[in-house]
């Protein structure tokens, strides 16, 4: 059965809309939707089965660690041990499109952690669309991109009609913005390493060199 599919707007999220998204959501579902680095397959983070699905959507090995999208600094540090140095740089990054691999708290399921390190990866979105998201669940939700290995599209949906049959719901915008993958940065000790360049890279370098 095809995903149910739902236009919210970019600047100006309706609230009926999110609300019937984030119903998906609490009830195991699994959504694609756009962020600013792209269209991303999403869940609640506290499902286990929903987590699996994508998973086997992505072909994505079980001792990967997930991504997940927070709301704000406070909210990662529910999620994630922060140190001071590490504090430091993501509030001068966040919002924005970076990654930051961190020692999972207790409140981050074993099944979405990387389990020999015990660390997963954080996002905060400059997203207006998926911050409405966030809020309106009230918790993270999971962010791993939304691509198929070869394929070439010239607009954003013609990437999302490829998952259609795939997932429960499926998000659009008026407008997309993508600036590209993830900047990740491995925040595990305070000597942090660049993981993969992407998006908002020498930001990253800059305040990384001087924090």
């Amino acid at each position: 059965m095809p995903a149910l599919v739902y236009t919210i707007h970019s600047k100006n999220p309706e609230k009926r809309k999110l609300q019937k998204v984030c119903e998906v959501l609490y009830e195991g579902g699994v959504i694609i939707y756009p962020t600013d680095t792209g269209f991303t397959l999403g869940c609640a983070l506290a499902n286990k089965d929903a987590i699996q699905k994508i998973r086997q959507i992505r072909n994505i090995p079980e001792d990967k660690a997930l991504t997940f999208l927070c709301r704000d600094l406070s909210n990662i540090s529910e999620f994630a041990k922060v140190s001071n140095l590490a504090y430091k740089v993501i509030k001068k990054l966040i919002p924005g499109p970076y990654t930051f691999i961190l020692p999972a708290s207790k409140e981050v399921p074993r099944y979405a952690q990387d389990p020999k390190r015990k660390t997963a990866g954080i996002r905060v979105p400059d997203h207006t669309l998926s911050q409405a998201l966030l809020d309106e669940l009230g918790s993270p939700i999971i962010s791993i991109s939304a691509k198929i290995d070869g394929f070439e599209y010239s607009h954003p949906e013609e990437l999302l009609e490829k998952f259609l049959n795939l997932v429960d719901v499926a998000v659009k915008t008026d407008d997309y913005n993508f600036v590209g993958e993830s900047t990740i940065i491995d925040m595990t000790t305070d000597d942090f390493k660049i993981i993969r360049e992407g998006a908002g890279i020498s930001k990253a370098k800059e305040f990384i060199a001087n924090p």
